[in-house]
C-alpha cells in the first residue's frame, strides 16, 4: 500500500527509501478496492459511503456541490461509520463506484496540508526520526497524515474544531494547514476525483503503520506550511478557507 515519494531531485532518495514500495496504478480494480478499504477498517479507521465523480461533477446530481465526490452520501455519516468488516463488504459490493469516507475525532484525526508543504515536512521529519504514520496523497494538490485523535480534551479550549481551524486571522499560526477532527471526515484512499484524467487520493504510507500523536508533527508540519505560504501566497490563501462540514 505505500508508495515512492517524489521528493526533489538530490534530496528524494533517503525518503523514497522511508515511503517504501510503489504507488498503486489510479485504476483500483474491485478487488483491490475492497481489500484496500478492508485494510483501513482493520486498522480501526471507521467507513461510510461517499458520493463518487460524475465526470467533472458529482454523483449526488446537486446543482454547484461543492464537494464533487468528496461527502457522504447520507446525512447519518457519523453513526453510520463503521469498521464492521461485512458491512463494508456490502457497501463496496452494491455500491461499486462509491468512494469512502472515514470520519475523524473517533479514532484518528487528520492533518491537511498543501502537497509541497507536507513532502517537505516528511522529508524533515525522515531526517529527525519522528515516527510518522498513514499518509495519502490527493492528485488536488493535497496531503492528508493520520494521527491519533485528540479526542475531547478536559479544557475545552485545547479542542476547536475543523472549520476553525485556518480562517484568514489564523493563518499565520496554521497556514494551509486543516485539522480535521471530532465532526469532520476526508476521502480514504483509494478514491477517484472528477475529470476525465483518472486523479485519485491514494496512499504512500499505509494504514498498517502506527497512528502517532498529532502534536509530534504539527511543527514540522505549520512551519512547511508557513514557507510553502512565503512562497505561494495565493495558492497558501485559498487553501485557507477549510469546507464547511
Amino acid at each position: 500500500m505505500s508508495a515512492e515519494f517524489g521528493g526533489r531531485t538530490g534530496r528524494q532518495g533517503k525518503l523514497s527509501r522511508w515511503l517504501r514500495g510503489r504507488r498503486p496504478e489510479p485504476a483500483v480494480d474491485e478487488g483491490d478496492r475492497e481489500a484496500l478499504l478492508l485494510a483501513a477498517a482493520g486498522a480501526g479507521l471507521p467507513l461510510a459511503p461517499a458520493a463518487h465523480p460524475a465526470g467533472y461533477g458529482c454523483s449526488c446530481d446537486r446543482v454547484g456541490c461543492p464537494t464533487p465526490a468528496r461527502h457522504p452520501v447520507s446525512f447519518a455519516w457519523q453513526t453510520q461509520s463503521t469498521t464492521d468488516r461485512a458491512q463494508i463488504e456490502r457497501w463496496a459490493r452494491h455500491q461499486p463506484q462509491a468512494n469512502f469516507i472515514t470520519a475523524t475525532g473517533m479514532v484518528h484525526d487528520v492533518l491537511d496540508v498543501p502537497l509541497e508543504a507536507g513532502r517537505e515536512a516528511l522529508e524533515r521529519l525522515s531526517e529527525a526520526g519522528v515516527e510518522v504514520g498513514p499518509v495519502a496523497e490527493s492528485d488536488d494538490g493535497r496531503m492528508l497524515v493520520f494521527t491519533l485523535t485528540r479526542g475531547t480534551p478536559e479544557d475545552e479550549d485545547e479542542w476547536w474544531p475543523c472549520e476553525l481551524d485556518c480562517h484568514p486571522e489564523t493563518m499565520d499560526e496554521h497556514p494551509g494547514l486543516r485539522w480535521h477532527c471530532r465532526g469532520s471526515y476526508v476521502l480514504v484512499p483509494p478514491a477517484r476525483l472528477p475529470g476525465d484524467d483518472h486523479r485519485s487520493v491514494h496512499w504512500v504510507r499505509g494504514p498498517e503503520h502506527p497512528l502517532p500523536d498529532p502534536l509530534s508533527l504539527l511543527e514540522y508540519l505549520t512551519d512547511a506550511c508557513a514557507r510553502h505560504a512565503g512562497e505561494h501566497p495565493e495558492q497558501a490563501a485559498a487553501a485557507a478557507w477549510p469546507s464547511r462540514r
